[in-house]
């Protein structure tokens, strides 16, 4: 099982290239980094981890700037978003910028995608809320036409865009892996089987239960194989992660690290390190 790790790196934290070799340099096996572009004072949304809402989040650094520092100071260090919030984004750009990453980084990229919690934030962006799942499975199809090695189209609810040349395509025909966050349901899991290759919950809690879930939306939508399971945003002991590993079968665990000073990270990251 692969150990990665997650952090809302901000301009007071430790820096993304810095901690890319640190990570490489003690044997760990990625780092994901997660996205908000803003974070509106005037929110009226409860947050999820709960209120007041942490320092960090209203600074986090741009997760693919990050990731493109990381990829140029690494050779096996796997790279992905905790989440990206597509709804949010342009998806042509998207779609370039996932590319460019995933090439740069020699096919090491994973798209963690996320639908958001903080209304207003989403409201910035014209994302209308009520829609913003389906908006992120058009918006999928669409990137999925731009890494396509022949120029194809893509005619959807949410966006079109027509049969281009758009270089350079990500490593993986068909593009990266991608990984879906969000709580546990049927419709997540229906999303999951359709455009994505497995799930990326926040920590580990009741996925006993939930995963078979996972695993009959799986089956019924005819795909081969098991969806990946990476459980993220996890505070680590030996048995939560021998629990993951032997009986979820989970291929990765992203461990959570706090977004404090290189002193503060590297210190942590001896301490995982017995994980390893």
């Amino acid at each position: 099982m692969r150990i990665s790790t997650t952090i809302l790196l901000t301009d007071e934290t430790i820096r993304p290239a810095r901690l890319a070799r640190e990570l490489e340099q003690r044997g760990f096996g990625g780092l994901y980094l997660p996205e908000h572009t803003h974070i509106p004072v005037s929110r009226q949304t409860p947050a999820p981890m709960g209120d007041p809402l942490p320092r960090p989040y209203g600074r986090t650094l741009d997760p693919f700037v990050g990731l493109a520092a990381a990829a140029t100071v690494t050779e096996r260090l796997a790279l992905g978003t905790s989440i990206t919030l597509v709804a949010q984004h342009d998806p042509i750009v998207l779609a370039k910028q996932i590319a460019t990453l995933d090439w740069m980084s020699g096919g090491r990229f994973t798209l963690g995608v996320g639908f958001g919690w903080n209304v207003e934030e989403a409201a910035d962006h014209g994302v209308d809320w009520r829609s913003r799942r389906d908006v992120v499975r058009d918006r999928i199809a669409l990137m999925r036409a731009l890494w396509a090695d022949e120029p194809a189209a893509h005619d959807g609810e949410f966006g079109s865009v027509g049969a281009s040349l758009a270089h350079p395509k990500p490593v993986r025909p068909g593009g990266p892996r991608i990984l879906v966050g969000g709580a546990a349901g049927p419709t997540l899991f229906a999303h999951i089987a359709e455009y994505a290759d497995g799930w990326l919950p926040v920590g580990g809690s009741g996925l006993k239960d939930t995963a078979p879930g996972l695993h009959r939306a799986w089956r019924a939508a005819g795909r081969q194989g098991d969806p990946a399971l990476v459980p993220a945003f996890v505070l680590p002991s030996p048995g939560k992660l021998r629990h993951y590993r032997d009986e979820l079968g989970a291929e990765e665990v992203v461990l959570q690290l706090p977004s404090g000073t290189a002193l503060e990270v590297l210190r942590t990251l001896d301490d995982y390190s017995r994980y390893l």
